[in-house]
């Protein structure tokens, strides 16, 4: 068929109904005569506007062909005439909101918003409950609010369209979709309590509704209150369970920290729509916080499979490879996000990690110093995100400065987030103390400690640190009064029951030690938390040779996270120190070195485990790496001065073993094991004899 001029459509339609009973049909192109206007009618019905039925319908015929050709052809001379054509509809019939409706709707169609809604609130004031001039005003305001930034204007806009969805829930009570976008426009409005009358209103009307249940949920989930949202879902039976609900449960447990039950929810998810990547997404995120890094690996790379531009997918993959000590492979993959992103933070950041872990500090700080150049601003004012992101990169700068053994500089990078905001301030002060504390400078951690506890009295982190600083430092019973006097006796003293079994095992009150760590499980929720309340015990217990005991927690962390460097590391080194099971010491230590490489603890403990098994080449290497990354360890040198003994070069065994004593002279009571100083002063006076005596011969 040939291309018709679109005005030879129009004519054409027009004239056909008339081609029927015309005998002398006009041309083409010439437009119907319109029917007459009714006359005016006498006096009494002079101030009533003057109706014309035919002419109306005959104009918005016209119209409605002029809007058709719009949509076809979108050109603004169609969207001229059909507005005429409707003001002349109207013109005929001025009481039909109907035609007044369309206008409206044309205007809005055509992007002349301001017209739209001129005409509509028009129509509303003639009637009030016009349905469809109601939820055009909703859509208008709706699209506005989308098209502006937060302030003053779009706060007006927000409360404008709140007003015409009340109106429209009034209209049409039993209408879910206008009840569910009214309770999200509450929640923008931060008015949660309408928000949550809106949805368990929609819950109600349609119980079997997916979307009124998850939405309701969501509210419970930004208000904090996972467990309602859980129940919320619950009661949806599972046979009527969709993927869409069982992600929703799923991303509730996850903030609820439930991630063993988050998983269930996110496995059944992508059972019942394969395709749906949010939902692997969730479960790859919630395999990854519980731990389970081979199987949250396998589930990003299904993620990348099906969509290779995920970014973020390839970030959390290099995470995990580096948490699994594959180094290189973790490099690889933040190079393929870095092509798949611009002016990315995360991904350097990420660089950063990488390269700390691989000891390439330089490269590190280089990479986090690039960050902060990037993101500093002349004036230092910062919005919360913004602050927030330095905050981290100071931080993770700070502490490559603490790994370094570099102290002052590690304490001026920290002091640098105390002007970031309070929340940064606190962790910049926290750090401060343990950089202090490191380097053995207790009375400068102390001085710390009191300045922050000062500066933010309500803060029971700082008020713990000093609490801890104040036992250390010969005021026990001070120490320990402090942290008992920061107990509520509610779910919070968590926090102050573990800070106190710390304190206490520091002073070898070992009851103590121990009843605090059992009322801390108590208060216990997540398996997270759990884990780290057995991880504590373990310890409390290793410390006083109750090796089953110790090593039944430590099994328990391991049982829970198989790849916990730091019950690995302590399990381990608990075997290789009683001299038993060595190969299975080895194996476990070797694993939470290849999780963390620059752990100079883990490295010690290795080489130790080798000294135990007589390789004491390998020994040597892992020790030496160990004083290299904690100089001021003072039982690195014990055990580096044990394996020099063995490879008879006696003069590097003294050295080691004056350093120890050195380092433990430096230490504060709690650091210090009698025992352990009394033997290494035994094997030193033994070497200096045997010393002299080769030195004599």
């Amino acid at each position: 068929m040939r291309h018709l001029n679109p005005m030879k459509i129009l004519s054409l339609v027009l004239l056909a109904p008339l081609c029927v009973t015309a005998q002398n049909p006009p041309a083409p192109q010439t437009k119907p005569a319109a029917p007459a206007a009714a006359p005016a009618q006498a006096q009494t019905d002079a101030e009533k506007p003057v109706r014309n039925r035919a002419a109306a319908y005959y104009h918005y015929s016209l119209a409605h062909i002029y809007e058709e050709l719009v949509a076809l052809y979108g050109r603004s001379e169609f969207a001229n005439r059909a507005i005429e054509e409707y003001k002349l509809a109207i013109q005929n019939d001025p009481e039909s909101s109907f035609l007044n409706a369309g206008l409206a709707e044309l205007y809005a169609k055509t992007s002349r918003i301001r017209d739209a809604v001129i005409e509509a609130q028009n129509i509303l004031k003639k009637d009030p409950n016009n349905l469809d001039a109601r939820k055009l005003l909703g859509r208008i305001y709706l699209r506005s609010l989308g098209d502006m930034n937060a302030g003053t204007q779009s706060q007006e806009i927000l409360r404008l369209a709140i007003e015409q969805y009340e109106q429209i829930v009034r209209l049409e009570p039993k209408a879910i979709d206008s009840r569910l976008l009214l309770g999200r426009l509450y929640i923008l409005n931060k008015q949660m309590d309408k928000a949550e009358a809106a949805f368990k209103t929609a819950v109600e009307i349609q119980p079997e509704s997916e979307e009124a249940v998850t939405n309701l949920a969501y509210l419970y989930n930004e208000q904090g209150d996972a467990a309602k949202a859980a129940a919320t879902l619950n009661n949806v039976p599972e046979a009527a369970r969709s993927a869409k609900l069982y992600s929703a449960l799923g991303y509730t447990y996850e903030h609820q920290r439930q991630y063993k039950k988050a998983i269930e929810a996110y496995r059944k998810a992508v059972e019942i729509d394969k395709e749906n990547l949010d939902a692997v997404r969730g479960l790859a995120q919630n395999l990854l916080s519980d731990g389970q890094l081979e199987a949250a690996l396998e589930q990003y790379k299904n993620v990348i499979e099906e969509d290779p531009q995920d970014a973020q997918a390839q970030l959390r993959i290099a995470e995990i490879q580096r948490r699994l000590g594959k180094l290189d492979a973790a490099l690889e993959s933040l190079k393929k996000a870095q092509g798949m992103v611009q002016d990315s933070l995360e991904v350097p950041y990420n660089f950063a990690l990488v390269y700390a872990a691989q000891g390439r500090y330089e490269d590190a700080i280089a990479s986090l110093q690039g960050l902060l150049d990037k993101t500093a601003r002349a004036d230092n004012n910062y919005s919360a995100g913004d602050a927030n992101n330095r905050s981290v990169f100071l931080e993770r700068l700070g502490e490559l400065y603490r790994e370094m053994g570099r102290t002052q500089l590690a304490v001026e990078t920290f002091r640098k987030t105390l002007t970031l905001g309070d929340e940064n301030a606190v962790r910049g002060y926290q750090r401060i103390i343990d950089s202090y504390r490191d380097a053995k400078q207790w009375q400068q951690a102390t001085q710390v400690a009191q300045e922050a506890a000062a500066k933010y009295p309500q803060d029971r982190g700082l008020k713990l640190l000093l609490a801890q600083q104040m036992a250390d430092m010969g005021q026990a019973e001070k120490g320990v009064e402090l942290a008992k006097s920061l107990l509520k006796g509610t779910r919070e003293d968590r926090e102050i029951h573990l800070a106190l079994s710390q304190i206490y095992s520091r002073l070898r009150r070992w009851n103590e030690a121990e009843a605090a760590a059992r009322k801390a499980d108590q208060l216990s929720e997540s398996s997270e938390e759990k884990e780290y309340v057995a991880f504590i015990e373990g310890a409390i217990f290793e410390r006083q040779k109750k090796w089953d005991a110790a090593e039944e927690r430590f099994r328990r962390v391991l049982a829970a996270d198989p790849n916990n460097a730091m019950a690995l590391n302590y399990l381990g080194y608990m075997f290789a120190d009683r001299n038993v099971r060595l190969e299975e010491a080895v194996g476990m230590i070797k694993k939470a070195v290849e999780i963390e490489p620059q752990n100079g603890a883990y490295l010690d403990s290795l080489g130790w485990a080798y000294y135990r098994l007589g390789k004491y080449d390998l020994a040597e290497d892992f020790l030496r790496k160990a004083v290299a990354k904690s100089n001021n360890d003072a039982t690195v040198h014990d055990h580096l001065g044990d394996v020099y003994l063995k490879t008879g070069k006696l003069r590097l065994a003294v050295a080691h073993w004056e350093r120890a004593l050195e380092e433990w002279n430096k230490s504060v009571p709690a650091e210090v094991e009698p025992t352990e100083v009394a033997k290494v002063q035994k094997k030193l006076e033994s070497a200096r004899v045997r010393l002299a005596k080769q030195e004599k011969k």
